[in-house]
């Protein structure tokens, strides 16, 4: 391992229903693809953009309509979002959701993905189930066979969205986003000492890495990193 290699901490602050947080995700790819000799650990911090949907969510036509005015509007809008996305190599089908999700129990899902090293996996999974596929992540039989599918014992994974773990952890979290003025997502932090917010062209995210390192970046040892 090179004697140069810097271990960074870099916490996203982040909603799977958010296609921002989507397009957010891959800049920083690209931006840590940029800087090899900048080893991250990832850290996902919940926030949820609609705290007061029903566990079943809405129906997203109505939904957005009724937040943005119209459906000539919302068409507009989202236009706009997916040919950002097509930027960052990512094929947005919004024709394909039905419903705006209540995003707990996604959250929850990658809490446990966490613990097994596979939080990175789980919302990547999350994130093009739901934008790319259509599927409704808000569905806790949904969420069994994302976490199933990027290696999580099935059967396990079943039984805990099933229950409540973790819910009050996701729940304290979303409050201390808020505490901290994180107001909309996404928002990143870089070493516990660069925040930012919105998605970000991928040079930005590396000017705060090198901002970071230069900075004298927290580092972590090699063996906490995510692969």
């Amino acid at each position: 391992m090179a004697g140069n290699e810097t271990f960074m901490l870099v916490e996203i602050i982040y909603d799977p229903s958010c296609p921002w947080c989507y397009i957010g995700k891959r800049q920083l790819d690209a931006a840590l693809a940029a800087r090899p000799g900048v080893r991250v650990r990832r850290r996902w911090w919940p926030f949820l953009i609609n705290p007061d949907l029903p566990s079943a969510g809405l129906d997203r036509a109505d939904f957005l309509t009724r937040k943005f005015g119209s459906e000539a509007r919302v068409s507009r809008l989202y236009r706009a979002i997916a040919h950002v996305g097509r930027s960052v190599r990512i094929d947005f089908d919004f024709e394909r959701i039905d419903r705006v999700p209540n995003s707990l129990h996604a959250h929850r899902l990658v809490c446990m993905a966490a613990r097994a090293g596979r939080a990175d996996a789980a919302v990547e999974a999350l994130f093009e189930s739901h934008f790319v596929r259509g599927l409704d992540i808000g569905n806790r039989l949904v969420l069994a066979h994302i976490g199933a599918s990027i290696g999580l014992q099935p059967s396990a994974v079943t039984t805990y969205l099933m229950s409540d773990a973790d819910t009050d952890l996701v729940l304290e979290e979303n409050t201390r986003a808020q505490q901290l003025g994180i107001n909309g997502v996404p928002a990143f932090v870089f070493a516990g000492m660069f925040v930012v917010c919105g998605a970000q062209d991928p040079k930005a995210l590396t000017r705060m890495l090198d901002a970071a390192r230069t900075a004298g970046a927290a580092r972590i040892r090699p063996r906490e990193l995510v692969r």
